[in-house]
Formats: structure tokens, C-alpha cells, sequence
């Protein structure tokens, strides 16, 4: 297993792809569930680009929706690792709508996904660190330790009630 570090652009990974009738609800804007399909599909790309093995779900959190989606517009998601500890992986993806025949393009969501590396048998394998290049990319590696700490908290507590 390779652990040197790797800069966050190495598991930059996009995925576009057209909103058609059958994605969208009665208000004509895409459902929030297909949605965060797409999220989890290029955040593992992303995670699997880093760590180089099989990932698994651990968390999805700070699923900010800004805008809606419209019928008949493009949809960019854009993700990469922001951050790692010995087995996880934190991953950010923004979410992109255009409009194809004016061009217009916005920010309609934002989200945190943890991911955590497994082996052949699915046990929790260590990942490589990460490192940022871009202003960007610093600002989302140094606010990612505050993250980790609140969803530690949330789980605990989450957990504790049970």
C-alpha cells in the first residue's frame, strides 16, 4: 500500500450528465434522492482515485441545497478528497446546474461524504495523506479537523441515546 502523499487534484473527479422527466418531481426540479445518488457514485470515484482500493459510505453530512435543479438542465458534480486520517477519507462535492441553450450556470449544492478504505475481506485499510495546492483546496484541508470533530460528537451522541 502506497502511503506517500498525494495532492488533493489527484482525485479531482467530474461527472455531468442531463436531468430528464424521470428525475424530477411534480415541481419539474430533480429529487433531492437521485441527487445525492450521483454524489455518492463521484465521491467514490474520487475516494478510490486517492486510495488506490474499495470504499465504503461512512457518512454523508452538510447537504446544503441552494438552488433546484431544472428539467432539461446539465449537471456537473465535482468532487475530491479534502482531507484523510489514517482510514477515512473526507470528500467534498460542489454541484453545478446549467442551462444548455443560455449557458447560465450556478452552485445548487454542497456537500461533506466520509468515506473509509477497506480490503479484500472489507476490514478498514489505511489511506495515503493528502495534501492541497489551490487557496481553495487549503481552506477546505484546514476547517476539515472542526468537521471531524463535529460528526464525532454528532455520532456520539446520536449513538448514546440508543
Amino acid at each position: 500500500m502506497e502511503t506517500k502523499a498525494k495532492p488533493i487534484s489527484r482525485s479531482r473527479s467530474i461527472q455531468t450528465t442531463l436531468v430528464f422527466p424521470g428525475d424530477t418531481n411534480y415541481h419539474g426540479t430533480m429529487f433531492g434522492g437521485n441527487l445525492m445518488k450521483f454524489i455518492d457514485e463521484v465521491c467514490v470515484i474520487a475516494a478510490m482515485r486517492h486510495c488506490g482500493r474499495r470504499v465504503v459510505t461512512a457518512s454523508t453530512d452538510s447537504l446544503d441545497f441552494k438552488s433546484p435543479i431544472r428539467m432539461g438542465e446539465a449537471v456537473e458534480l465535482e468532487a475530491f478528497v479534502t482531507w484523510t486520517r489514517r482510514t477515512s477519507m473526507e470528500l467534498y462535492c460542489i454541484v453545478r446546474a446549467e442551462n444548455l441553450e443560455t449557458g447560465e450556470r450556478r452552485e445548487t449544492v454542497t456537500a461533506f461524504s466520509t468515506f473509509v478504505a477497506v480490503d479484500e475481506e472489507g476490514r478498514p485499510t489505511e489511506v495515503p495523506p493528502v495534501y492541497p495546492e489551490t487557496e481553495e483546496e487549503r481552506k477546505l484541508h484546514e476547517s476539515a479537523p472542526e468537521r471531524y470533530e463535529h460528526r464525532k460528537r454528532r455520532r456520539l451522541e446520536q449513538f448514546s441515546q440508543n
